[in-house]
């Protein structure tokens, strides 16, 4: 049975879909089977692992809206392992349209419980909001990994995604963990990105990953080729980055398997 992760923040720009996208493709590589949940209407999840917008019958807008199996509307990514349940802008609708549907927080729940038992990770990529889409998300998810860019205002509005997550813990789900702050866009050059990554570690101390994601030009352009940057640049200090986090992920979660070397993976 699948862990459920949301990837949440409620300001944009600060490496959730990177995250969804490359964490997802080194827990493939590392051959666990990863389902990615575009949960967000602009869809770049969809378009970064190599999918073309326009040729997708089904995405989750369907799956939410129109009731269509969840399975008909998985795709195939091109790494071995790694599934994508798609987006489309049409999701910007969904948050009205799920407003007089009967438990309208718990939908996307009921969308992925179909399909749980088929992966070993199933990763959502949340839009830069706290709407009803995100709230569905963090209600259907076992935790929450919290992107956090190294840089100025860097904790503003997190009070407001930890009350959130307080309401749906609360509320909706009290199942729900916050399985890690994730430190990104780190520059060691700049004084700014480690006096972040210390204000953050001092505030949240063993919930923040010991993985940092640094700045690395590889890992912005791989999204253009629609390419995880596993596999358009594998030696690359981002695809470095999130194997680690991955293997980070794995034993906190008491995954990790052995190779027939001893060598964990």
């Amino acid at each position: 049975m699948a862990k459920i992760i949301a990837l949440a923040n409620q300001k944009g720009g600060v490496g959730k879909t990177t995250t969804a996208i490359n964490l997802a493709a080194s827990l493939a590589v590392l051959e666990y089977s990863v389902l990615v949940v575009d949960a967000d209407p602009q869809a770049n999840a969809t378009s970064g692992l190599g999918f073309d917008l326009n040729n997708i019958e089904n995405s989750i807008y369907e799956c939410i809206v129109d009731k269509v199996d969840t399975q008909k509307a998985i795709l195939k990514a091109e790494i071995d392992h790694l599934y994508l349940l798609p987006s489309h802008i049409d999701l910007v609708g969904a948050e009205i349209e799920m407003l007089n549907m009967p438990k309208r927080e718990y939908v996307l729940k009921e969308v992925l419980e179909k399909v749980r038992n088929d992966y070993d990770f199933i990763l959502v990529d949340c839009s830069p909001s706290l709407g009803l889409i995100t709230v569905n998300a963090l209600t259907a998810s076992d935790s929450v990994i919290i992107p956090v860019q190294c840089e100025y205002f860097a904790l503003e509005g997190l009070g407001k995604l930890l009350n959130t997550i307080k309401i749906i813990q609360n509320r909706l789900n009290p199942e729900l963990e916050i399985e890690g702050f994730l430190l990104t866009m780190y520059d060691s050059r700049l004084r700014l990105s480690n006096q972040v990554v210390e204000e953050v570690q001092t505030h949240f101390q063993e919930m923040v990953f010991e993985t940092l994601i640094t700045r690395n030009i590889k890992l912005s352009e791989a999204p253009s080729y629609g390419k995880a940057v596993v596999m358009y640049d594998a030696a690359s200090k981002g695809a470095t980055n999130y194997l680690n986090l991955a293997r980070e992920l794995l034993q906190k979660n008491n995954m990790t398997r052995m190779d027939n070397k001893d060598k964990i993976i």
